[in-house]
C-alpha cells in the first residue's frame, strides 16, 4: 500500500505486480518480449495506483527525452513562425516539447545548433527555410530523423514538405481568367531566385495553355514596393491595356495597387491584381484588400511535425511531401464592370 503524499513510482508498480522494476519498463513500453498475462498484470496495476510516469521516467521507460530541435534560418519569421506554429500543433500532439533555433542563415552557426542538439539527445530535428531553393542537408547519417519544412533539403533521400507554389499559380491565373480578364501580366523577384522562377514559368504555361499569352515579358525584379510601383509605370507605358497584374507577392502587389491608383486605374474595375503569401499584414491592409495565394505554411509544418513524429516511431518518409496552396479572394480581382 503505497503511503498518502507520495508520488507512486515504478517500484511500487514492480511490487503490487510481482515483477522486476525492468518488466515494469518493458511492459509499459512495449518493448522485449513476455508474456501476454504478464504485460495485462503490469498494466492493471499501473492504473490500479494511478501511476503517471515523470518525465524524467517516461524518458528512461521509453529511451526517449521526448524534445525535438527546430532550428530556422528566418530570422524576421515571415515564414518560420506560422511553419513552426503547425509544427508545434503536432508535436503537441505527441507530447514533444521543442528547442527552438536561429541560424541566421550562417552555416557555422547551424551547425553549432545541431552539435547542441544532438547533445541534449532530442528525438528528431525539424529544419524550417525562408527560401524555396534546395538547401545544403545539415548532416549525414545523423543519430536522429529530420525533416526540412518549406525549404526542401537538396538530398532526395531526405523528407522535405514543401509548399506546391506551380498549382497555387495556376490557381490565380485560373481565377484572374474566369473572371474575364485576357490582357495578364506577371510582376515579380529576382529572377535568380527559385521562387520568382517557379512561379513565372507557371504563370506562363497555365496562360498558354489557355490560349491568353502573358502580356509582354515577365518583370523580374526585386521583393519590393517600389520595384512593384516601377514595373508598374514601366508597363503601362509599353502595354496600356494590361486588364490584371499577377504579382509574385504581397508586397510586390502592394506596389502595383498604389502605382496603378496613381496612375488613374482602378482596382478591379480597369485592372485586377492578386499577389502570393496572403500575408494578412499587408493583403487586408491593400486598397483594395488584395486576393492572394496562401501558401499553406501553417499545413506545411504540421506536416513536417506529423512525419518527424512517424520517423521517430520507426516509420520514415523519405522525399518531397508536396501540399496544396488555396486562393483567398478578396476585392482586388472582382471582375470589370
Amino acid at each position: 500500500m503505497v503511503g498518502s503524499g507520495r508520488r507512486v513510482g515504478i517500484a511500487d508498480v514492480a511490487a503490487l505486480a510481482g515483477v522486476s522494476v525492468g518488466t515494469v519498463s518493458k511492459a509499459l513500453n512495449g518493448r522485449g518480449a513476455m508474456r501476454d498475462e504478464t504485460r495485462a498484470r503490469v498494466r492493471a496495476a499501473a492504473d490500479e495506483l494511478g501511476f503517471a510516469p515523470s518525465a524524467v521516467a517516461r524518458s528512461l521507460l521509453s529511451g526517449r527525452t521526448f524534445t525535438v530541435g527546430v532550428i530556422t534560418t528566418d530570422s524576421y519569421g515571415r515564414f518560420s513562425i506560422p511553419v513552426m506554429r503547425g509544427a508545434e500543433d503536432a508535436l503537441g500532439v505527441g507530447e514533444m516539447a521543442a528547442f527552438l533555433c536561429d541560424s541566421r542563415d550562417d552555416p557555422i552557426r547551424e551547425q553549432h545548433y545541431v552539435r547542441t542538439l544532438l547533445a541534449r539527445r532530442v528525438d528528431g530535428i525539424i529544419v524550417a527555410g525562408r527560401r524555396t531553393e534546395p538547401r545544403t542537408p545539415i548532416g549525414h547519417d545523423l543519430p536522429v530523423p529530420v525533416v526540412y519544412a518549406f525549404a526542401r533539403s537538396a538530398d532526395p533521400d531526405d523528407c522535405s514538405v514543401v509548399s506546391d507554389e506551380a498549382e497555387g499559380t495556376r490557381s490565380a491565373v485560373e481565377h484572374l481568367l474566369k473572371t474575364g480578364r485576357r490582357r495578364i501580366a506577371h510582376v515579380t523577384g529576382p529572377q535568380s531566385h527559385a521562387s520568382a522562377a517557379l512561379r513565372a514559368s507557371s504563370a506562363v504555361e497555365a496562360l498558354e495553355e489557355a490560349g491568353t499569352p502573358l502580356v509582354g515579358d515577365v518583370w523580374f525584379g526585386g521583393w519590393s514596393e517600389a520595384w512593384g510601383r516601377y514595373a508598374v509605370r514601366a508597363m503601362l507605358k509599353a502595354h496600356p491595356d494590361v486588364d490584371a497584374v499577377f504579382c509574385g507577392s504581397d508586397t510586390v502587389a502592394r506596389g502595383v495597387t498604389d502605382a496603378l491608383r496613381e496612375e488613374g486605374r482602378s482596382v478591379p474595375h480597369d485592372v485586377a491584381v492578386v499577389g502570393v503569401d496572403n500575408w494578412s499584414l499587408v493583403a487586408e491592409a491593400c486598397r483594395p484588400p488584395l486576393t492572394s495565394v496562401d501558401l499553406n505554411l501553417e499545413a506545411v509544418g504540421r506536416r513536417a511535425g506529423e512525419l518527424l513524429l512517424a520517423a521517430i516511431d520507426g516509420r520514415p518518409s523519405p522525399g518531397v511531401h508536396s501540399l496544396p496552396c488555396r486562393l483567398v479572394v478578396r476585392d482586388s480581382s472582382a471582375p470589370p464592370n
